[in-house]
């Protein structure tokens, strides 16, 4: 589910919070290691996403920040704001020609590059995290 984060929006904080959690504090934060990724070139989205990307050829950015339950992507369309809701369950990610996220159908591909380079131990982290929320619901 995607929302216009660019004003404060009640509604949308509230679907968030139910579907991923609330942020973590900050000492959690600080205990993680932090909780947001470094911004990062989106390369590629799926086509019901297109609407949320420039259609000039300004490079579009975003980045990625870890939940409780699941991650938010956060995307810039000039100065909008756009927001992306992953459940961990939902979530699926692919090292392909870049990083790409995958998750109710659709896709947000991230170019790789430097910028990508420097988000590699985050995205480890996120990695870890899914694995970690995972195991709850192993079959035995």
């Amino acid at each position: 589910m995607i929302f216009n984060t660019t004003n404060k929006n009640n509604e949308a904080e509230v679907t968030i919070t139910e579907m991923l959690g609330a942020s973590y504090s900050f000492f959690q934060s600080i205990k993680l290691g932090g909780t947001g990724s470094k911004r990062m070139i989106v390369a590629a989205v799926s086509p019901s996403f297109m609407r949320f990307m420039n259609s000039v050829s300004d490079a579009n950015y975003g980045n990625i920040e870890l939940r409780e339950k699941g991650i938010l992507v956060h995307i810039t369309k000039g100065l909008q704001n756009y927001s992306w809701a992953i459940p961990y369950y939902q979530l699926h990610t692919y090292k392909t020609e870049g990083f790409s996220i995958h998750a109710q159908g659709n896709f947000v591909r991230f170019k790789n590059n430097k910028l990508l380079q420097e988000n590699k131990k985050f995205i480890d982290k996120l990695i870890d995290i899914k694995i970690e929320y995972d195991k709850q619901f192993e079959f035995h």
